[in-house]
């Protein structure tokens, strides 16, 4: 019998090595540059190698605290950084598979993964053992003669531990890991929830009659949607940006806008099985309880102490302060597009589905321009080509195109990153048109993060992951402008991760506060609009032909059209996003109520619907941005102040670019915000340009 029991383990034993020997994720992927094996990557993979991560870590930390020796920032915060290799191997593959290219059983997977993951980091966070020597080294830390660098990953762990509650008794520990998990779960539902509305939303169009005013290639593109969606002969309208965006600004069928509208605004909103309000509520009341266990008043509280702005206060006085001038601006503008309405004989009140519509009408008749008349002229790969040779202009930096390295689908392309010299830099992976197993909108994201181990640097692999016009028929992708300055935006944070030279991992990149991370991004949006770039990226599809002067003129000239609806949607989201996470009692609240009052209370004029509304917010209820949406408007004020130094010095001035290198892009979280931006600018920045820029003064 025993000889049986052992032969079944011995056999049990030699599957799972069997298992682990075949699992890409154990081993080198014997790749290019050790960019992630996709070609050898399956399902099947995933949890074996997340269930062996976690066990990895976990005797990594047993190793920790069970060390005899004196606590040291060697063998413990360092071992710390180090632990988790093959579970932030594993995690980085699998979650930007979930956000680019999911399906029903990585969904599964998730869900199962999720809790274990929040499960896995609380029990680290409050581990007493494991805190005793973080706090061991970080209380002697003035006597340690530690790095700069050192000193800051001492800091970042221990402020981590103490507000993951590695402070708290055991009672108020597991009432905060019940928290979390519940949390985990919530936040997952609310996304996967979103990603089913924009899917399953479709309107399907028989008559060309319905057609009217719509472009042909918004035409072109309805009727592959309808072919692939299985409606030939037809033409199919989704809520993917590409295909909404158009229909608003060009349809002369005023139902069917409002039906279009009215599909995006209420998702998540419809009172069943994917009915987002519930839970968003109950969202915002567990992070009240959190934030009240940890000691703090509100959410917000909790999440701005480790940001530049550091108490709600100092976020709600800027918004207020860009609001005023905005909503003035919006209701001169509101008022414009009404008289246009009445001057046509429309007997009809502006409606937020007629505001796409009419100010594109407006924008034409002012400056005798209109995104298709622009689209020729911005083919998808010129336009990233654009931006390649921006940074190179920049930085000297290279972008070739490798076809030896695998990707996760076909439409994926990758480059190789290299110095002047020749000298690698990192792996990009771009990655820019919408599908049904994507989630909406823009994003970076990191394969690997640049760091440093045994003297060696560790190469970053980053993508950029976006939703633009497809190609359509015979014609390229061509893109709207704001789709041009998407591209530039995230291949801003791009740069952010692949120029990082930071000796840690959890400092590198962008692994910087929410309301600083976005300056790398926005202020590329800059040389999007250029003159001196556009005439070198913004070539006619067809001809090659440079932009017409003409056509650059217009764009300068209409820079400042719609500013006040652009600033007054996205603000009002922003208010949104701090009202909810300023709540002081763990209540949860009817959302369509609370909602109704946060708006009512700005202002917002009824013409004009908030950018998110709550049960599709997934930047605050299913992302990294709770009670940080405002981190744009923050981080305007630092890039518009920024490009002021290159427009003062010229666009590419390569010593000014250096420095912008050296003290920004490069320097990751390696000190605190203000002071790598005053080693750039060499003072505070001022809210002036961003007014300018906004047309807002």
């Amino acid at each position: 019998m025993r000889g049986v029991v052992l032969f079944i383990m011995l056999g049990i034993l030699l599957t799972n090595c069997t298992k682990q020997e075949d699992n890409p994720f154990f081993k080198p992927y014997n790749t290019p540059f050790e960019t992630p094996a996709f070609d050898k990557i399956k399902e099947e993979h995933y949890l074996p190698a997340f269930r062996a991560g976690i066990d990895r870590q976990k005797k990594a930390i047993e190793a920790i605290v069970n060390n005899p020796e004196e606590p040291t920032f060697a063998n413990t915060v360092e071992a710390l950084e180090n632990s988790d290799t093959l579970l932030t191997r594993v995690s980085n593959v699998f979650f930007n598979m979930t956000s680019a290219n999911t399906n029903d059983r990585l969904q599964a997977i998730s869900k199962e993964i999720t809790p274990l993951l929040t499960a896995h980091n609380d029990e680290i966070l409050m581990n007493d053992k494991l805190y005793k020597r973080i706090k061991a080294v970080y209380n002697k830390k003035e006597s340690l003669n530690l790095s700069h660098i050192q000193q800051r990953l001492l800091e970042k762990y221990y402020k981590d531990f103490v507000r993951g509650g590695a402070d708290l008794k055991a009672k108020d520990k597991e009432k905060l890991k019940a928290i979390n998990k519940e949390l985990s779960l919530l936040t997952l539902q609310f996304g996967e929830n979103v990603l089913k509305e924009n899917n399953r939303f479709e309107m399907v169009l028989d008559n060309k009659a319905d057609l009217a005013g719509l472009p042909e290639a918004v035409i072109a593109a309805a009727a592959e949607t309808a072919e692939k969606r299985g409606h030939p002969g037809k033409w199919v309208f989704t809520l993917h940006k590409p295909s909404l965006i158009p229909f608003l600004q060009y349809s002369d069928k005023r139902s069917l806008r409002e039906k279009m509208f009215k599909g995006y605004i209420t998702r998540g909103d419809h009172n069943d099985e994917l009915d987002n309000k519930k839970i968003l509520s109950r969202i915002a009341a567990l992070r009240v309880e959190r934030a009240n266990l940890l000691g703090f008043k509100t959410h917000a509280d909790y999440i701005l102490d480790d940001n530049m702005a550091k108490t709600p206060q100092r976020v709600y006085d800027l918004l207020n302060k860009v609001w005023q001038p905005a909503l003035r601006v919006a209701k001169k503008e509101a008022g414009a597009l009404q008289k246009m309405i009445d001057a046509e004989g429309g007997n009809f009140k502006l409606q937020p589905w007629d505001w796409w519509y009419y100010a594109e009408k407006l924008k034409k008749q002012k400056y005798a321009l209109d995104d298709e008349l622009l689209r020729p002229y911005f083919e998808l790969d010129k336009v990233r080509d654009g931006a390649f040779e921006t940074a190179h202009k920049l930085y000297g930096i290279t972008f070739t195109e490798r076809h030896d390295i695998p990707v996760y689908h076909p439409e994926v392309k990758v480059f190789e990153v290299k110095e002047e010299d020749g000298t690698h830099i990192g792996i990009l992976y771009v990655d820019y048109h919408p599908r049904a197993s994507k989630r909406g909108g823009a994003w970076m994201n990191e394969y690997r993060q640049q760091q440093y181990r045994n003297g060696n640097k560790i190469t970053p692999i980053i993508c950029n992951v976006c939703n633009f016009s497809r190609p359509s028929g015979d014609k390229p992708a061509l893109l709207s402008f704001e789709e041009v300055q998407t591209l530039f935006h995230e291949f801003g944070h791009a740069l952010q991760g692949l120029l990082s030279d930071v000796q840690y991992k959890s400092l590198s990149g962008t692994s910087v506060t929410r309301d600083y991370v976005e300056l790398c991004s926005q202020i590329m949006e800059n040389w999007a609009a250029e003159p001196e770039v556009l005439r070198e990226y913004a070539r006619h599809y067809k001809t090659g032909e440079p932009i017409p002067q003409e056509y650059i003129d217009k764009l300068e000239q209409s820079k400042h059209f719609n500013q006040g609806f652009a600033t007054t949607e996205y603000l009002a989201a922003a208010f949104l996003d701090m009202d909810w996470h300023t709540l002081t009692e763990a209540k949860e609240q009817d959302a369509a109520a609370f909602e109704k009052q946060s708006l009512d209370r700005i202002g917002l004029i009824p013409e004009i619907v908030v950018r998110y509304r709550s049960p599709y917010f997934r930047h605050i209820f299913a992302g990294g941005y709770s009670a940080g949406y405002y981190s744009y408007i923050w981080a305007e004020v630092l890039d518009a102040d920024a490009f002021e130094a290159f427009k003062k010095t010229g666009l590419f001035n390569r010593e000014t670019a250096n420095v912008f290198r050296k003290n920004i892009l490069a320097s990751g979280n390696s000190d605190d915000p203000m002071v790598l931006y005053k080693r750039f600018r060499g003072r505070e920045p001022s809210i002036e340009p961003l007014l300018k820029r906004r047309g807002l003064e």
